[in-house]
């Protein structure tokens, strides 16, 4: 195949990168290894600026035919004190809310608007497993395919296949890891038959526990400390149990649901960020450039970001007589505008990690909460949560159409 930009990774920032160049006419090739977009480690988290883009490209009516939660505020539990931590209905209208869509069905709904144009081409199932070099530059991808191996000729690769990259690996940039003290047990449990109120971190002094409401059931992630899964399981499932109980006494009675250890997955939680995202004919962008920790969510929010500041770089340097030189002083550009937010997201996640996120618990809290807790929390949740709301719903530098 042949194309003017070939992106390996349909997450959000290779379908987002690929519906935006086929609307400007762009042949583009998205290479997808697997055969559906649903994973469960896959982010649900979409943010005001990803929402704001939803109804740039006119596709508001079909994101909202998808089942979602809208959450204008965000709730977290400490030591059984709820707190209405970030209130997102301080930010900007029209879009005044965070809400949680699997992103499969995300995915499924940004890919069949891509699909419109005919300049859009979407292989699933379809392993990139090494790049095109040629004269010094990158030239394309090979992958591998049920139907044989596939090549892809393309003036632009974007690696936009995640933090264990293949292709970044193949272009041999370094990458500079921060070390992350903490793993996340990934599961799921069906709703508590009392009404729950949406809620998205418990802590006590044993755990810090997540859970994403989905419709019809809680995905749920409790930290631990990395490297400790062997522990957490050699103490057996019924005190992993109790301990999820502890955290979140509300969902105690489905506590049970979670049958054996097949049940739950481990996250590898990392950070990372490339020092250089780009070489000639090939750029890096969302998680490939720089993995995000779970923190805050804001890693599909920062990937999409990156395609939209990428894909306003690399259609004006597509129409130029020397595209080669002009399309590298975009991947260039993509890389100066997108390096310094991700940057400071990448410090706050880290603080938090150093500070309350460790994976053991930490009592923040009374409860009741003392004379001067109650005196601190009437003091600082007014000023976090509409700074909050704007650093989690938009990031550092939010990107537009």
């Amino acid at each position: 195949m042949t194309a003017d930009v070939c992106i390996a990774g349909g997450g959000p920032a290779g379908i987002i990168l690929g519906l935006l160049l086929a609307r400007e006419g762009v042949e583009v090739v998205v290479l997808e290894k697997h055969d559906d977009f649903f994973r469960d480690f896959r982010g649900d988290t979409v943010h005001p600026s990803t929402l704001n883009l939803i109804d740039a490209l006119g596709l508001r009516a079909g994101f909202d035919a998808v089942a979602h939660t809208p959450l204008p505020r965000l709730d977290v539990v400490i030591n059984r004190v709820r707190l209405h931590a970030i209130d997102c209905r301080t930010l900007p209208a029209p879009n005044r809310f965070i809400t949680l869509m699997p992103q499969g069905d995300l995915l499924d709904l940004l890919s069949a608007a891509a699909a419109r144009y005919p300049s859009f081409h979407l292989r699933m199932g379809a392993k990139v497993t090494d790049v095109i070099r040629r004269d010094g530059r990158v030239r394309g991808v090979r992958a591998r395919t049920a139907d044989g191996d596939l090549e892809v000729s393309a003036a632009l690769t974007i690696a936009a296949d995640g933090r264990d990259s293949t292709v970044r690996e193949s272009l041999g940039i370094r990458t500079r890891a921060y070390g992350v003290p903490v793993d996340v047990l990934w599961f799921r449990m069906p709703r508590p038959t009392a009404p729950l109120p949406d809620t998205l971190l418990w802590v006590d002094a044993d755990s810090f526990l997540i859970t994403i409401p989905r419709p019809g059931y809680l995905q749920c992630g409790l930290l631990i400390e990395k490297g400790t899964i062997d522990r957490v399981r050699a103490a057996g499932l019924e005190a992993f149990r109790a301990r999820i109980a502890s955290a979140a006494p509300r969902i105690a009675e489905v506590v049970s649901r979670i049958d054996s250890w097949d049940d739950v997955k481990l996250l590898s939680v990392q950070i990372d960020r490339l020092e250089r995202w780009w070489m000639p004919g090939a750029l890096c962008l969302g998680d490939a450039a720089h993995a995000m920790s779970p923190a805050f969510g804001v890693g599909i929010n920062y990937a999409i970001q990156d395609a939209v500041a990428a894909a306003r770089r690399i259609v004006p340097a597509l129409a130029v007589d020397d595209r080669e030189a002009a399309l590298d002083r975009a991947c260039a550009a993509v890389q100066r505008r997108r390096a310094r937010p991700t940057a400071l997201m990448q410090a706050l996640q880290r603080l938090l990690h150093r500070t309350i996120a460790s994976g053991r618990g930490i009592r923040l809290l009374h409860n009741p909460p003392t004379r001067r807790e109650r005196a601190a929390l009437r003091l600082i949740i007014p000023i976090v949560r509409p700074i909050g709301a704007r650093v989690i719903g938009y990031g550092f530098r939010p990107e537009r159409l």
